[in-house]
């Protein structure tokens, strides 16, 4: 089963950014000149497009529409961005936007639900990570692009949509109303005298700022013994982020690197040396819908054996995208590295498995079984 996770804007996004080519590359890689023919060719086909369609269209558009076709003819997450697309992208990014609260992908050629955001449309509709949607308001999804199925999805708050899903091979026909989302991204509470819960539900540009905030005001409340790091049906979300929750309990060495063609996508980030637990043991909790800047925060705390992972395995977003310029109004969001975990393991497409395999609906049991682990662990340090 092969897995293409797919980045939808206006529904929810899972874009590991802040990793840019930087100005002096991406200047030179303009100077780069093209093959005279293939530029001919362009120009010709744009003047008889012009000249000759039967409908008259303007350039810009033309241009727009080019654009267009060269990002998708690359990757799933490189896209082209115009004024309305790129305002919505950093929209998502702090966490506000418009659509029903899901993540999507592509697994063996259809659209799969990788996971449904927190206190959502798609989550109080009881979506789940796995459901294929074959039908949005009654029509197929056979042979749609991404910008189609976009079309679809996006709505004003309040209006109703159809979806048609298939779950284990079970059809299954789900009506929500759409709504404007607001993510609180951070969230937590104690699951006894102790033992804290913090959830992350997407990576956002204040998720590190508010995750140290919150893991400081619990250590104020009570001191810790054993934390759960619930980041399960988190798609990922800021690669800086992620970077900072990590590093919040790590004393040193390697949180994640990147690699790419251009030299300036060649990055490392380290522990800041501050482990904000004192070496109190933690249980994170990952599944299928756990992606990208989820899986770093994952593969950096398992690298360094700083945590046991409980769950099944995740989702496996391992590539890097940028937003880089092209006018005042547009720009291009190109995948320009992938990420790996501290020991070098690649992400991308194979995902991160859990040190212990929990597959339990009932989420008491697996934030039962969490604790339990961590009083092991806790006592084994004793």
């Amino acid at each position: 089963m092969s897995l293409r996770p797919i980045t939808l804007l206006g529904i929810v996004i899972s874009i590991v950014t802040g990793i840019a080519l930087g100005i002096t590359a991406y200047h030179a890689s303009l100077s780069n000149d093209f093959d005279s023919t293939n530029m001919r060719a362009l120009q010709q086909a744009l003047v008889h497009i012009q000249s000759n369609y039967v409908d008259d269209v303007s350039k810009r558009q033309l241009v727009n529409d080019a654009l267009r076709g060269m990002l998708d003819g690359l990757d799933d997450h490189s896209n082209f961005l115009d004024s309305t697309a790129f305002d919505e992208l950093q929209a998502q990014t702090r966490g506000h936007f418009g659509g029903i609260g899901i993540e999507l992908g592509l697994v063996d050629d259809y659209f799969t639900v990788v996971a449904p955001l927190d206190d959502t449309p798609a989550a109080r509709a009881g979506l789940q990570s796995g459901d294929r949607i074959i039908e949005l308001d009654r029509e197929s999804l056979k042979g749609k692009r991404l910008v189609d199925v976009v079309k679809i999805l996006r709505g004003p708050p309040g209006s109703e949509l159809h979806l048609k899903l298939r779950r284990d091979d079970q059809p299954m026909d789900i009506s929500l109303t759409r709504a404007k989302i607001e993510i609180a991204s951070v969230r937590t509470r104690w699951l006894e005298p102790g033992y804290a819960y913090i959830r992350i539900s997407q990576f956002q540009t204040d998720t590190g700022h508010d995750f140290k905030d919150a893991l400081i005001a619990l250590k104020n409340e009570n001191p810790i013994q054993g934390l759960v790091l619930d980041l399960r049906n988190n798609p990922g979300g800021v690669l800086q982020a992620s970077v900072a929750v990590a590093d919040a309990f790590l004393e040193k060495g390697l949180i994640v690197y990147t690699e790419g063609r251009q030299p300036s996508s060649h990055l490392k980030y380290r522990a800041s040396g501050n482990d904000l637990l004192d070496g109190a043991p933690i249980a994170v909790l990952i599944n299928q819908g756990s992606a990208s800047a989820s899986e770093i925060v994952a593969g950096a705390l398992k690298d360094h054996s700083r945590a046991t992972l409980l769950g099944t395995k995740s989702f496996g977003k391992g590539s890097v995208q940028s937003v880089l310029p092209l006018t005042d109004e547009r720009a291009i969001k190109l995948t320009t590295a992938y990420y790996y975990t501290p020991n070098g393991a690649t992400i991308h497409k194979q995902g991160i498995a859990p040190d212990i395999y929990l597959e339990v609906s009932d989420n008491d049991a697996v934030l039962a079984e969490a604790v339990r682990i961590l009083k092991i662990e806790l006592h084994a340090r004793l």
